[in-house]
C-alpha cells in the first residue's frame, strides 16, 4: 500500500516543479493500479532496464529487448535446476514457462494471468527472464551457474527479490531506464533524486545525482547511497521530499 502521507508528499512535490516517476522490475501493464494512486508525471522505467514508458500516452519511449541465446541459457538452466520456475517477461505480456512456489506467490502479489507458454514459443520479444525458487540456497546456485554459463558475457543478471534472479540485456539495469529517462526529459543526473531498497536499485542509486536508501534496505544498497533515511513502513517518499525542501538533503551530492 502508499500512505496517504506519501500521495501528498508526492502531489505537493509536483505542484511545485518536481518530475515524479518510478523505475520497476515489472512491466508496464502490470503496475497501472500504482500508476493510478501516484500519478507519475513524466515516463517511468520498467522491467529492470528493458524499457521506458509514457504512461499519459500508453506507449513505450524506449525498449532493449533480450538477444535469442537466451533460449539456449534457459535450457541449460530446466536441465541443471528442473525446480526452478521460469517466468518470461515481453513488453506487453508475461508468460510463465514453468511454474514454482515462488512464482506463484509472485503471480499473487502482482495479480499476473497465468499465461502458461514454452519459452521458444512465446509470440512476442523478450524483455528479461526471472527465475523462481521458494529456497534462497537454490537462488545462489543459479546465479553460480549463469555467471560460469558459456553465454554469460552476453547477459547481465540481478538478483531483484529473495526468491527472484533475472537475465536482462547486457549493460541493463535500473541505471540505463534512469539514463534514457534523463535524456528524454533533458534533466542532468545530477538533478536527480532515486530512492531504493534491494540489489536491482544499487546501480540506479550509484548513476543518480543523490542516492537515498531506505532505513531497512539491503546492506549492499546503504552502502552506495548518499542518505539513509526512514523505512518505507514511515512514510520514506514524504520525508525525503522533506528533508529537499528542507536542505537536508542536498541535491546533486556527487
Amino acid at each position: 500500500s502508499i500512505s496517504k502521507k506519501n500521495i501528498e508528499a508526492i502531489e505537493y512535490f509536483k505542484a511545485h516543479g518536481g518530475m515524479f516517476t518510478i523505475v520497476t522490475g515489472r512491466m508496464p501493464f502490470y503496475v497501472q493500479e500504482i500508476c493510478e494512486i501516484v500519478k507519475p508525471n513524466v515516463p517511468f522505467g520498467c522491467i529492470n532496464g528493458g524499457g521506458v514508458y509514457d504512461n499519459a500516452k500508453q506507449e513505450y519511449t524506449w525498449t532493449y529487448p533480450l538477444g535469442d541465446a537466451v533460449h539456449d541459457i534457459l535450457d541449460d538452466v530446466q536441465r541443471q535446476f528442473p525446480e526452478m520456475g521460469i517466468f518470461v517477461s515481453c513488453f506487453e505480456k508475461g508468460y510463465f514457462s514453468k511454474d514454482s512456489t515462488a512464482l506463484a506467490w509472485f503471480r499473487k502479489v502482482t495479480n499476473m494471468p497465468n499465461l502458461v507458454c514454452a519459452h521458444r514459443d512465446v509470440p512476442e520479444a523478450i524483455a528479461k527472464i526471472m527465475f523462481g525458487h521458494e529456497d534462497e540456497k537454490q537462488i545462489l546456485a543459479l546465479k553460480a551457474f549463469l555467471d560460469a554459463h558459456r553465454l554469460a558475457d552476453k547477459f547481465s543478471f540481478v538478483h531483484s527479490e529473495k526468491m527472484l534472479y533475472e537475465i536482462l540485456p547486457k549493460g541493463s539495469s535500473k541505471a540505463l531506464c534512469l539514463e534514457k529517462m534523463t535524456e528524454y526529459l533533458n534533466v542532468t543526473r545530477q538533478n536527480v533524486i532515486a530512492i531504493g531498497d534491494y540489489h536491482n536499485d544499487i546501480a540506479m542509486l550509484k548513476f543518480a545525482g543523490t542516492g537515498v536508501a531506505v532505513a531497512n534496505a539491503q546492506p549492499e544498497v546503504q552502502a552506495v547511497s548518499d542518505y539513509i533515511t526512514v523505512s518505507n513502513e514511515e512514510h520514506a517518499i514524504a520525508q525525503v521530499i522533506a528533508d529537499i525542501e528542507n536542505g537536508i538533503i542536498a541535491v546533486g551530492s556527487r
